[in-house]
């Protein structure tokens, strides 16, 4: 594992990977292989089954989930205040003084326009509607209470904002952006490919190249569709919902396809657009 220097002075990876020498060029497209194709079967495979075995598959996906939070919840707050400690170190600490893209560098957007793209990417209509409904669905016990505590009471209400604060608050911010230096670090100041398994180059050298980095990167897609599945099948739920109220469109299955189908379009073309594409605030 050797370094190289380029001339605005960052220390870049000697590596005998070039991107994209194992892409494919199906239709025009340039592709990942066999990144792709594996989690595109995966992610139809799943979708498939749900539509064919939709009873089964919710009882198996609603006990995946509840075993994940009576294992697991322990694990992922005890993560989240990693994240944000670790998040505060850099603040103090000299690698936090760090350049992205290098000593030279200069952004490429001014900080309100970063503050309001990461805003929306981040919260969204997330925030717009669990930041209301967290804490009330919580504390009133709708569907269980942090730790288990009496609902409609002082501590029950202390606890409906403490987890929401801890969902929509910093540790949320620390997490997304842990994953975002790591990519932006690894991508723009050693010069390796935008995708999760340049984060472990330190540690697997040029095996992250191979099968082990394929299965790196697999598993860093299906978590990401999941996650975005989720946020948009609610998100179709509270539109539909909201058009039902509004407008008596009927709060059905078909309609929350079509909100799912015309959200999916309008991002395709906002991705092809670029950031470059929108008005940029001055």
């Amino acid at each position: 594992m050797n370094l190289k220097k380029p001339d605005d002075g960052r220390a870049e990876y000697s590596t005998a990977y070039k991107v994209g020498q194992d892409n494919i060029q199906p239709f025009g497209l340039d592709i990942l292989n066999p990144v792709f194709g594996t989690s595109a079967i995966i992610v139809l495979a799943f979708i498939i089954g749900t539509i064919l075995f939709p009873a089964n598959s919710k009882e198996i996906l609603v006990g995946a989930r509840g075993w994940s939070i009576a294992n697991f919840d322990w694990l992922f707050m005890i993560a989240g205040n990693i994240f944000v400690l670790f998040c505060l170190a850099l603040i103090v600490l000299p690698f936090g003084k760090i350049r992205l893209g290098g000593a030279n560098a200069k952004p490429d957007h001014s900080t309100m326009s970063w503050f309001a793209m990461l805003f929306a990417a981040g919260m969204g209509i997330g925030l717009m509607f669990w930041s209301v409904a967290e804490p009330v669905a919580y504390y009133t016990g709708w569907y269980g209470t942090p730790l288990n505590v009496e609902a409609h009471t002082p501590a029950g209400e202390q606890a409906a904002l403490g987890a929401t604060m801890f969902h929509w608050g910093l540790h949320p911010w620390a997490i997304y952006g842990v994953v975002a230096l790591s990519l932006a670090f690894f991508a723009y100041n050693k010069g390796l490919p935008l995708t999760i398994r340049s984060a472990f180059y330190p540690l697997l050298g040029e095996r992250v190249w191979g099968t082990i980095g394929h299965v790196i990167d697999v598993l860093a897609v299906i978590a990401t569709i999941f996650g975005l599945a989720t946020s948009l099948g609610l998100g179709s739920q509270q539109a539909t919902s909201g058009l039902n109220f509004l407008f008596g469109i009927p709060n059905t299955l078909t309609t929350q396809i079509i909100v799912i189908l015309v959200v999916t379009a309008v991002a395709i073309v906002s991705v092809a657009r670029g950031l470059e594409g929108g008005e940029t605030i001055k």
